[in-house]
């Protein structure tokens, strides 16, 4: 466990694998702390593997500091991601990532595209249904607590409850907070997941998805998969001009299944428990020419 600051935050980190490797960063989807069930798991595949695999906490997820400054939750997450490879000094670092993980892998590469010699992504998020629940879910909760209880009733939502027994800044962040320009905020990065039929993930115009040159492992979604549509994962693959397409390691009713298992970090059960499935094919994606 360390920590570091990027950009006027504290972010929560870990590397694994030895010093000297090439560097691969790991990055979980939902609010989902680096220690989540699966995410270590994986990493250490890859380190095993020969890489020096960095684990990390995103802004406002397990024990990394937050704010509200940029304009979507996203793009305050993948400039962190950057941030966080600058200061660690990591060069031609391979990005993997799925879920909201994916969207910030493309998103960070945009920003440093001479830095990120491939990538690995599954589990696009995508739809509008999926998108306009990505809205409510993350920001919904937090404008009606606001709304009816202001900064306290916010620190006091479950969604917090984790962030703040690791890191007790947040509630002090969360607290600092003027009632209703934290709605604004909240309504701001609501409308960052908004759908459109001119991208198929928020936060990444067509013109970024075709500046993304690099050597990029797309997995189809699951016909099935409401969160993460069939349909998002094919547009990508689209876009992207050097992508390649593969299905998962798993059954079309993966994230049905999956999103029904209980968070248990004793268990090690969780949403992302069966990401450890999936290194093989990324590897052979990565290790090839």
């Amino acid at each position: 466990m360390a920590r570091i600051a990027v950009d006027g935050l504290e972010l929560d980190y870990e590397l694994i694998g030895d010093a000297g490797a090439p560097p691969l960063v790991v990055t979980p989807g939902g609010r989902y702390p680096r220690d989540t069930a699966g995410v270590p798991e994986i990493g250490r595949i890859f380190a095993d593997a020969g890489y020096r695999v960095l684990l990390w906490d995103r802004p406002g997820c397990g024990a990394s500091d937050i704010a509200f400054t940029a304009p979507t939750e996203s793009v305050m997450n993948a400039e962190a991601l950057v941030g966080l490879v600058r200061e660690l000094g990591l060069k031609d670092v391979t990005l993997v990532g799925g879920s909201a993980g994916s969207r910030i892998s493309l998103m960070a590469a945009a920003r440093m595209p001479d830095n990120v010699p491939k990538i690995a992504i599954w589990w696009l998020s995508g739809g509008a249904v999926g998108l306009a629940g990505l809205a409510w879910f993350y920001c919904g909760d937090q404008v009606a607590a606001a709304a009816k209880g202001g900064m306290a009733a916010v620190a006091a939502l479950p969604s917090w409850a984790d962030q703040i027994s690791r890191n007790p800044r947040i509630r002090e962040i969360l607290l600092a907070q003027d009632p209703e320009e934290y709605i604004a905020v909240m309504q701001r990065w609501a409308q960052g997941f908004n759908y459109s039929d001119a991208t198929p993930m928020p936060g990444i115009t067509a013109e970024q998805f075709a500046s993304l040159t690099m050597p990029i492992l797309v997995f189809r979604s699951g016909k099935s998969d409401m969160a993460h549509t069939r349909r998002t994962s094919e547009w990508v693959h689209e876009l992207l001009p050097n992508s390649t397409m593969k299905e998962p390691p798993w059954g079309d009713q993966e994230w049905n299944y999956v999103s029904t298992f209980p968070i248990d970090s004793a268990n090690r059960r969780g949403r992302f428990e069966r990401w450890p499935l999936i290194a093989p094919m990324v590897l052979e994606f990565l290790k090839g020419a």
